[in-house]
């Protein structure tokens, strides 16, 4: 049977990459999945050139590559730039509006006014970009890169098949209707079939419109975007393209998330060795000036948004910190909330709090933790429970979206043949949350059986093996109908 895996060429398009530039958990599947699908495909990487990426430290370099793009009647100079790291090539896309901001997207409360015109740029710079330079494949992500696939579209000359998707379908990327005169797209695109969206434009209708094929983070998000409750808006719209929705686990970076190698840990450890835990422990433990160290250690490691559920967990924390626990939070995100948490905390010796984006004092936390939190409202993959479970901390979660897809109750722990399993509840019913940490300090009496399931876990494969080939069937598929 002919394959296709070897020759074809994949751009992969993301507004944020790690370890380059990284909000959240789509930057770390930016770079795990295209690293894990390199042995498959000619796959590349592309994003913006953000003016703090350091290119000494990456070794980012200047091509021999630009383009005069046209926004309405203004034009743009962008230029290329591209290194290789990990094995992985990467491409970068440079020109003023988009790159000489402070941070990848503005202030958590507020998104930069041009975000229209910056990611809109940035995608007329990549479908640019990959005509030049042909690929039988973009997979695009999130609403920063969704206008590509219109614009693949709109073109006929280009013959590149397009996989969109969507990390997370609360970002949308709305604006104003006259964003579309602005960035130069026909007024026949302001209907309901394409980017009209209760009366201003979307940019992820356009990656759900005329994408190939769309996918999400898990199987069951794909089902739950479908229903109000989850759908943001556009569960209707989703409903029509519903037969090219598929719903794929993320994985993460097992390289980067290893406690056996990790190079920010006190002690490294796996399985065989998961007493060592404890040493990585007793050294966060005295990083922080926490005592009381022979209690349970929780943590809290997420932005500080409605999502991830930080009012379930602000409005019970006064209770929380009444435990025989420790708990530490790390994070950042809107000021309402960190404003909060820094209250309480400097009323308690056992919280430790943290209000920052501090990528090795996670890693830190993860090998320390005994348990970690994640109340999420909703959860469209989540990463943060793939990580504690492979740095052997238990996670205690709210059964939705990719955490009922990848945490199985512990109620339940029986057969190896299962992978993954915690502590959930039910996010609506707030005394669940507080049912679930009584739990978790019953089970820390119990070490013999917490590290029973904790090293299950560490065993489990949370890679992107089988995320991996998943997608290999998506491409494979699309690549067919293009031949």
């Amino acid at each position: 049977m002919k394959t296709f895996k070897k020759k074809s060429r994949v751009l992969f398009v993301s507004s944020e990459v790690y370890p380059f530039a990284k909000s959240g958990g789509l930057a770390d599947v930016s770079f795990g999945l295209p690293k894990a699908m390199s042995q498959m495909y000619a796959i590349s990487i592309i994003m913006p050139m953000y003016s703090f990426i350091d290119k000494d430290r990456f070794d980012i370099r200047k091509m021999g590559i630009s383009f005069e793009i046209s926004l309405g009647k203004k034009k743009h100079l962008v230029k290329f730039f591209s290194t290789v790291y990990e094995g992985v090539e990467c491409y970068f896309v440079d020109t003023p509006i988009l790159s000489n901001k402070k941070s990848l997207y503005g202030t958590p409360e507020n998104g930069y006014k041009d975000n229209d015109l910056r990611f809109g740029l940035f995608s007329k710079a990549v479908v640019a970009f990959a005509k030049q330079n042909p690929y039988d494949l973009l997979h695009l992500n999130d609403w920063q890169s969704a206008l590509c696939a219109l614009l693949v579209k709109e073109d006929n000359s280009i013959k590149t098949k397009t996989v969109y998707t969507i990390h997370n379908l609360a970002y949308q990327g709305v604006f104003e209707k006259k964003s579309l005169s602005r960035l130069g797209l026909s007024s026949n695109y302001f209907c309901m079939e394409s980017l009209e969206f209760y009366g201003d434009i979307n940019f992820m209708k356009a990656g759900i419109t005329y994408a190939d094929a769309l996918t999400t983070v898990s199987p069951n998000y794909a089902k739950e975007i479908l229903t109000p409750e989850f759908g943001c808006g556009l569960e209707g719209f989703l409903l029509k393209h519903h037969n090219k929705i598929t719903g794929i686990l993320n994985g993460i970076d097992t390289s980067s998330f290893s406690p056996k190698t990790d190079p920010f840990l006190e002690c490294n450890y796996d399985s065989k060795t998961y007493n060592k835990k404890l040493k990585n422990k007793q050294a966060y433990l005295k990083e922080i000036g926490m005592k009381n160290k022979k209690r349970a250690l929780f943590i809290f490691i997420g932005r500080f948004a409605w999502q991830k559920g930080i009012n379930l967990l602000i409005e019970e924390l006064e209770k929380i910190t009444k435990m025989k626990l420790n708990i530490a939070i790390l994070g950042d995100g809107e000021s309402q909330y960190s404003k909060r948490i820094k209250a309480i905390s400097s009323k308690h010796k056992n919280i430790d709090f943290h209000f920052a984006y501090d990528e090795e004092l996670s890693h830190r936390m993860y090998a320390a933790a005994d348990f970690m939190l994640m109340p999420s409202l909703f959860e469209p993959c989540g990463l943060n429970q793939l990580i504690s479970m492979n740095y052997g901390t238990m996670p205690i979660v709210s059964s939705v979206g990719g955490l009922k897809d990848s945490v199985h109750d512990l109620n339940a722990f029986s057969s190896k043949k299962v992978c993954g399993f915690g502590l959930n509840f039910n996010v609506k019913e707030p005394k669940t949350f507080l049912y679930a940490i009584e739990k978790a300090l019953e089970l820390y009496e119990d070490k013999k059986r917490l590290k029973k399931v904790n090293t299950h876990n560490m065993e489990c494969d949370f890679s992107w093996s089988k995320g991996a080939a998943s997608y290999a069937l998506i491409y494979d598929s699309l690549l067919k109908k293009k031949q």
